[in-house]
């Protein structure tokens, strides 16, 4: 499958659709994921994989991956429809700020307002991959097995 949008829905209790992401979920605040919940995955799905991009981010890797990875997590069973605030379940892989797990919105100072996209892939076949993939080896590894995906967007400026 190539990287199309299904009719999978994603959603948080965080903030909607194209919305700001409130500080909490930020560098500025106390930088812990938001809930992200998704619904309405392809039949046939086997699990899930969810991460965070930020593709207004300055920045191409000499590979020529672009923007900053905050958050990657996966091996997320196919029986499972939400990952709590402040979640640390599953496996997470790295993040561009060096570590695994969640790091929330940071954008450079005066840079404007960045669009963070929150994926959720719906994957034919469970996984059992370890841990600290970054988000380009782990699409590398799933690619064949997504079977629906969606995101959810939401903005932050930092001043």
């Amino acid at each position: 499958m190539g990287f199309s949008l299904s009719q999978m829905q994603v959603t948080s209790k965080a903030f909607g659709q194209r919305e700001d992401i409130p500080a909490n979920h930020t560098c500025e605040g106390a930088d812990v994921s938001p809930q992200l919940a998704w619904h309405g995955a392809p039949e046939g799905t086997a699990g899930f994989a969810v991460f965070c991009h930020d593709p207004d981010a300055p920045l191409v890797q000499p590979n020529g991956n672009y923007g900053f990875v905050h958050w990657v997590v996966y091996n997320i069973p196919s029986g499972v429809g939400e990952l709590a605030e402040a979640t640390d379940a599953y496996t997470t892989g790295a993040n561009d700020m060096g570590g695994t797990g969640y790091g929330g919105p940071a954008p450079p100072p005066g840079h404007g307002v960045h669009q963070y996209y929150f994926w959720v892939l719906a994957l034919n076949e469970a996984t059992d991959l370890p841990p600290g993939l970054s988000l380009w080896q782990l699409l590398e590894r799933l690619e064949p097995s997504i079977i629906g995906m969606n995101r959810l967007v939401g903005t932050y400026e930092r001043q």
